[in-house]
């Protein structure tokens, strides 16, 4: 398919979409969920079975050292976290664990990811899976809900994670049965698409993916993750000093926000170009696309005082940008 129909298959089908690279690390023991909601954002030790939630794990500085989402299953923990930090997560954990039961396994090799995404997926997915009683309400599902399936391809769990501005599922199958949950899914409808569509419509959410738009120099509310990433109610966890005196003494106000753009002219741009207003260095480009429906679109970086919707800047190369409110329209 061209650009265009991928775009319009998000928008209106359901397709099969990796949005960013991820790995997978299995946490068993009964002292899993306290052991972690010490160490991220978000509160773990209140986590049922068939729930989840997002979360980041920081430095003492309250900079970001990863994120990543969190489903319990009842029997463990699945942590879903950038490919290129999974290695680094698994060490860190191992580290901290001193008289808690809790044992760490990478089962990024053998447990593997489909993402279906776009407001067919629940139909789809609940025909290619022959599970359509058990999976009912599927499009009703919370953020991190997860249920075990069994199909006629093997023994499925299927996450509720929205990335695309869509409904968006993950299912974590055994490696042995990736292809056949594929065909499965493209037999029940669901269209493969990649590349530039995929993008554009992840910037036109406002999703940002850790190690393209946040990264270890940035905190949570620059990135503007606060409110689904950290919880406002529990306990300590590592960096939380940061965040409460930025929420409280400095009233959530950071040096640096990001922001959507749309930006004139073709093509995208290319991340990193620098962000100004006049002579004066405002900020940068993380990631961009071209959109279909909107053409030039973008994520950034932009000095607070000029990170609202409808304020123009100009890119480093010469073209017109106007912040926009997400979802961009």
């Amino acid at each position: 398919m061209t650009q265009p129909d991928d775009y319009r298959f998000i928008r209106t089908g359901a397709v099969l979409a990796t949005v960013a690279p991820r790995g997978l690390l299995a946490l068993s023991g009964r002292d899993r969920g306290t052991y972690l909601h010490g160490l991220l954002t978000n509160d773990t030790a209140a986590l049922k079975p068939g729930t989840g939630c997002y979360a980041a794990w920081l430095t003492a500085n309250g900079r970001m050292t990863t994120d990543m989402h969190v489903l319990e299953s009842g029997d463990m923990i699945l942590l879903d976290a950038p490919e290129a930090e999974t290695a680094a997560l698994a060490a860190r954990l191992d580290q901290f664990i001193f008289t808690e039961d809790v044992q760490v396994a990478d089962v990024t090799a053998s447990l593997r990811r489909v993402e279906v995404h776009g407001p067919a997926a629940p139909a789809v997915i609940a025909q290619a899976l022959g599970a359509p009683e058990a999976l009912a309400d599927l499009a009703s599902w919370p953020q991190c809900r997860n249920a075990r399936v069994e199909s006629a391809a093997g023994a499925v769990v299927v996450a509720r994670i929205d990335r695309l501005g869509v409904p968006g599922f993950v299912l974590y199958v055994a490696a042995s049965d990736e292809a056949a949950v594929r065909a499965a899914l493209e037999s029940a409808g669901a269209w493969t698409v990649a590349g530039e569509a995929v993008e554009a419509a992840r910037i036109e959410a406002g999703w940002p993916v850790y190690g393209i738009d946040m990264n270890a120099e940035i905190i949570p509310l620059e990135a503007g993750i606060e409110s689904r990433a950290i919880s406002m109610t529990k306990g300590c966890y590592v960096g939380q000093e940061i965040i409460v005196r930025v929420l409280h003494r400095g009233h959530g106000r950071v040096a640096k926000k990001l922001v959507g753009l749309r930006i004139e002219g073709e093509g995208a741009v290319t991340p990193g170009e620098k962000l100004d207003v006049g002579t004066q260095e405002l900020g940068w480009v993380t990631s961009s696309a071209v959109s279909p429906a909107l053409g030039c679109v973008a994520l950034g970086y932009l000095h607070r005082d000029h990170a609202k919707p409808g304020t123009q800047v100009v890119t480093a190369s010469g073209r017109n940008a106007v912040v926009s409110a997400f979802p961009l329209s």
